[in-house]
């Protein structure tokens, strides 16, 4: 099994610019959402910046920021 390769550091110096990084993932209270784990499921939380409480009807979960695994649809 192999490891995905390591993001790129780039350092403050460099010539080269920099990706834009891409804008932090909003979500707000009755946003549907699916997740790669947990499928569709409701926001009922929102902890600004932190992370978000989700209803998946089976579960509740608290996702944390950055929200990688999780879309608004």
């Amino acid at each position: 099994m192999t490891k995905p390769p390591a993001p790129k550091r780039y350092l403050p110096t460099s010539p080269f610019k920099a990706p834009p990084t891409p804008p932090p993932k909003q979500f707000a209270l009755s946003d549907l959402v699916t997740h790669d784990m947990y499928g569709l499921g409701r926001v009922t939380g929102v902890e600004e910046g932190v992370a978000v409480l989700v209803d998946f009807g089976s579960t509740q979960q608290r996702i944390l920021s950055p929200y990688t695994k999780m879309t608004k649809l």
